[in-house]
């Protein structure tokens, strides 16, 4: 049971997607619940928890969402052609809700812990083929992380949400990761789901 001291407001926006520990996010903002939200988060210096919707839609009434979810920073932000505000958020800490509550305004405000971060291990030799697959991956499809040092390939936790994020897995797969603690335990996961 998590303390009290340990437990901190966060306010959610429910999407149909999993959004991943250091993977981009492109977002567009047209309900005031959320536009007050970044709003609070910009002046406040703070992200935002993004959770898989389980049931519900993402606009309209609140949308039941997975307990589990990851902090959103923006990290740009712009006017879309039609007008409406779009933003650059990137994945940071995992965090489960422990409770939510919902405002006036349909916002979902939850109470969370935050998951522990990450250990900095080494790949084992079981998972050394994750390794090379997500650098042929990278190879192949370029992007951000394509220039990543090559010390970072022999990270468990970063080659295991890179490969989460890239891929071709349903949203349900990805929860699942999301919500697994030991990057060891992912990166088995992971090689479960490979064809």
């Amino acid at each position: 049971m998590p303390v009290a001291d340990d437990i901190q407001p966060l306010g959610l926006f429910p999407l149909h997607t999993v959004l991943l520990p250091g993977a981009a996010l492109g977002l567009r903002v047209f309900e005031p619940r959320y536009l007050d939200l970044i709003r609070d988060c910009s002046r406040n210096g703070k992200g935002f928890g993004v959770c898989l919707i389980i049931d519900g839609e993402e606009a309209g009434a609140p949308a039941s969402a997975a307990a589990y979810g990851t902090e959103a920073v923006i990290e740009d932000f712009g006017r879309g052609d039609d007008g409406l505000l779009t933003l650059q958020v990137r994945g940071t800490r995992r965090f489960h809700a422990v409770r939510v509550r919902v405002r006036d305004n349909g916002l979902q405000v939850a109470d969370v812990t935050w998951c522990d971060p990450d250990p900095d291990d080494t790949l084992r030799p079981e998972h050394g083929l994750l390794g090379k697959l997500l650098e042929q991956i990278l190879e192949k499809v370029g992007g951000e992380h394509s220039k990543a040092p090559h010390a970072y390939f022999d990270d468990a936790a970063w080659v295991g949400w890179r490969l989460a994020e890239l891929l071709p897995l349903q949203d349900a797969q990805r929860q699942v990761l999301l919500q697994t603690d030991d990057p060891h335990a992912r990166l088995d996961r992971l090689l479960a789901l490979l064809p």
